[in-house]
């Protein structure tokens, strides 16, 4: 009996190795850090920009890249300063998108507190060792100009104080188009994803190369 349950227990140990993703020698980890936006709401998942980036970084001879997508539906800054911590060290990712800030502005958030929130990412992933890109975000004027700009503003001030490479407006060429976008008015469709990879990629090809 005692020499069975070694046995069995070996089975599961070899089985608990063969289903682990480790990471590869020379393999680099790519970590997404965003909202609804990058977490595929309402669309396929197949179809998601982030899974199309996969297939742009096989494409274009990056197969030594693995994109960890930590993206939920209803992020927040706050949120983001919570998680991030255990995400860098479980990952140890070389580049940090973070995509994160429009909830905070739809929700009419202090624009102090999501600047602060999102310095405080981009600081613990730069200290990491990770380069990072910042993904901005405009939102309606719902709140008046002034809320509206000041938030806007957010993301180039934060991109200039820190050195970080910035997509100036993750949904441009897309939010006024209504068949690149879901009824709700907020959220991209499937045909946008690629117009959302297309945006990020200029700004993120040369931290991969």
């Amino acid at each position: 009996m005692h020499t069975l349950l070694l046995h069995v227990r070996s089975i599961v140990f070899l089985f608990a190795v063969s289903v682990a993703t480790p990471i590869l020698a020379g393999q680099q980890t790519l970590l997404v850090l965003g909202d609804s936006l990058s977490a595929a709401y309402g669309v396929p998942s197949e179809t998601a920009w982030v899974q199309l980036l996969r297939q742009r970084l096989q494409e274009n001879g990056l197969s030594n890249w693995r994109v960890v997508n930590a993206s939920i539906s209803g992020e927040t800054t706050d949120g983001g300063v919570r998680r991030l911590p255990e995400l860098l060290e479980k990952n140890s990712p070389s580049v940090v998108i973070i995509e994160l800030g429009g909830n905070d502005g739809l929700r009419g958030f202090p624009p102090e507190v999501i600047k602060s929130n999102l310095a405080i990412m981009v600081d613990n992933a730069q200290n990491s060792g990770a380069r990072t890109i910042l993904v901005g975000m405009q939102i309606p004027p719902n709140y008046g100009q002034r809320y509206t700009q000041m938030f806007a503003d957010i993301f180039p001030a934060l991109s200039d104080s820190y050195n970080t490479a910035l997509v100036p407006f993750f949904l441009d060429g897309i939010y006024d188009q209504e068949n690149l976008m879901q009824g709700d008015g907020i959220h991209p469709t499937a045909e946008a994803q690629p117009k959302l990879l297309e945006n990020v990629w200029p700004e993120l090809k040369p931290l991969l190369e």
